[in-house]
């Protein structure tokens, strides 16, 4: 899984799940282009930690479809080119329906949807046309075990990341002919600073329960289904999901 000379864009870098992926493309040779929306400090931690390059830092915030576009745009201007987009950049917010009024119910869909959803589909609509135009390239989005078996308290994300894994698969189709390969990785509980304080309380040994291996994801863990979603000579595999949850959900 050599990615030497290629460029990487990461979304959602600075931190978890992105800053593991981004640290394994460097690794296996890659420049990567770490992005971030509003921790910049924790970025330049991401950027400081990577093997290789150069790379670089980029800022959008991929709820606003113009500066996604631009994001696209200034990877390609300063790095050449985009051969891998990750989208792993999203949000989780509790909305829960029995115990907010409409505005925030409102708000709580709007603010998810346009961070999960339409901001991937934007950005790989950019990057995807650079592909094309440069005969190809991979694009991997982080999904979430929640698009398959619901989220109670946050319904807005759970189907915002199904629409994810919906998009993706019609995305592969699309662009297969394009020599453009989509593919998906949807973990569950992993064990980042978003998800410490629910690890650490009085819910942590239920939430590490509900995989017979008893514990949650590392984010290397899932960093390393993406690094092998994005890697060369699988392209049959466009349009899969891969399940990252240590067997505490089951699809057939």
């Amino acid at each position: 899984m050599s990615f030497q000379g290629e460029v990487v864009l990461v979304t959602g870098a600075s931190r978890g799940i992105g800053r593991a992926i981004a640290v394994q493309f460097a690794q296996e040779g890659a420049r990567v282009a770490v992005h971030y929306c509003r921790n910049r400090s924790a970025a330049e931690e991401t950027l400081s930690s990577l093997d290789g390059g150069p790379h670089a830092l980029f800022q959008a915030d991929l709820a606003d479809p113009a500066a996604t576009r631009a994001l696209s745009d200034a990877v390609v201007s300063e790095m050449g080119e985009i051969h891998v987009l990750v989208n792993n950049a999203g949000i989780y917010e509790e909305h829960v329906i029995s115990e907010i009024d409409f505005s925030e119910w409102q708000t709580a869909w709007d603010r998810t949807n346009k961070t999960n959803l339409i901001g991937p589909a934007n950005l790989c609509y950019s990057v995807a046309r650079h592909m094309i135009g440069n005969g190809g390239g991979r694009i991997v989005n982080v999904s979430s075990r929640g698009a398959f078996r619901g989220e109670p308290s946050a319904p807005a994300y759970g189907a915002s990341k199904a629409g994810l894994n919906s998009m993706s698969q019609s995305l592969a189709q699309a662009l297969a002919p394009h020599n453009v390969f989509v593919g998906v990785v949807a973990p569950g509980w992993v064990e980042t600073d978003m998800t410490t304080e629910h690890l650490a309380g009085p819910d942590g040994d239920s939430i590490r329960g509900q995989s017979p291996m008893n514990r949650v994801a590392r984010p290397d863990e899932i960093a390393r289904a993406v690094v092998f979603l994005a890697s060369s000579g699988i392209d049959y595999l466009t349009g899969c999901i891969i399940d990252a949850n240590g067997a505490s959900y089951l699809r057939t």
